[in-house]
């Protein structure tokens, strides 16, 4: 496999949830359980990149590496690209995104995510796995895509894609056999390259109407790899209530 960084964005502030990284889950900072279950993945490096230094002391204590990043980013995705400046990356460089409040991560899908940038033609991947309940795909807050024969991303919306229209048409309470339905994982993987020419794009119309940053990429016309996984990962940590149900797993 070719080699990669797991870049573990960790921002302090939290409108739903204070000092989110920071949170403890069984004797630990939640950074630090996510940094721990990125290290059991085949990453050559995992880093934190934050933009608090008591994150960054937290994770010094736990034998974590965390870099200082500025505070004014507005994406993790902008955040990764200050990474890759930082670190001096080659533009081959692969960088993959492990959110902050994902303490349950699989490290099994970190190397899936990683695996599909060995195309060295592709600048930037992602996962997805099968819609099994409508009430999913008519959620605006579960986040859709629809691949192309190639496995790559044609589009990202809130809104139910693909629409089944004679089916739906009659009812919407179940899907029809084969709609291939898919639910968008948010992790990424990125070429340090690409990460660069993407924080330098103006958002796109489409990524402002949707509030996907990932439409950035495919508005100017880049592809995005995606791997359909079995499963949904396990649920990340947003709210109160979300710790609390973590939590109680570690006792």
């Amino acid at each position: 496999m070719t080699a990669f960084t797991v870049v573990i964005p960790a921002r302090l502030a939290s409108s739903r949830l204070p000092n989110k990284p920071l949170a403890d889950i069984a004797g630990l900072p939640m950074v630090v359980r996510v940094a721990r279950q990125a290290l059991k993945s085949a990453a050559a490096r995992v880093l934190v990149a934050t933009d608090h230094p008591d994150v960054q002391t937290a994770c010094a204590a736990h034998g974590i590496e965390a870099l200082m990043t500025r505070a004014d980013h507005a994406s993790g995705t902008d955040r990764l690209a200050e990474v890759a400046e930082l670190l001096g990356l080659t533009d081959e460089a692969v960088l993959v995104n492990v959110q902050g409040d994902e303490p349950l991560i699989d490290p099994a899908l970190i190397d899936r995510l990683a695996s599909l940038l060995e195309d060295g033609a592709l600048p930037m991947a992602t996962l997805a796995h099968p819609i099994h309940e409508a009430a999913d795909l008519f959620n605006p807050n579960v986040v859709k895509t629809v691949l192309d024969h190639t496995g790559r991303a044609m589009y990202f919306s809130r809104a139910p894609i693909p629409f089944a229209r004679d089916a739906f048409a009659a009812g919407r309470d179940n899907l029809p056999h084969g709609l291939p339905a898919l639910r968008h994982i948010g992790m990424y993987a990125y070429r340090a390259g690409f990460l660069k020419t993407y924080a330098a794009l103006a958002p796109s119309p489409l990524e402002t109407f949707e509030a996907l940053e990932q439409l950035r990429a495919l508005w100017y016309g880049y592809a995005i790899a995606v791997a359909v996984v079995d499963e949904a990962p396990a649920v990340g940590v947003d709210t109160p209530e979300d710790l609390e149900r973590v939590r109680r797993l570690f006792i």
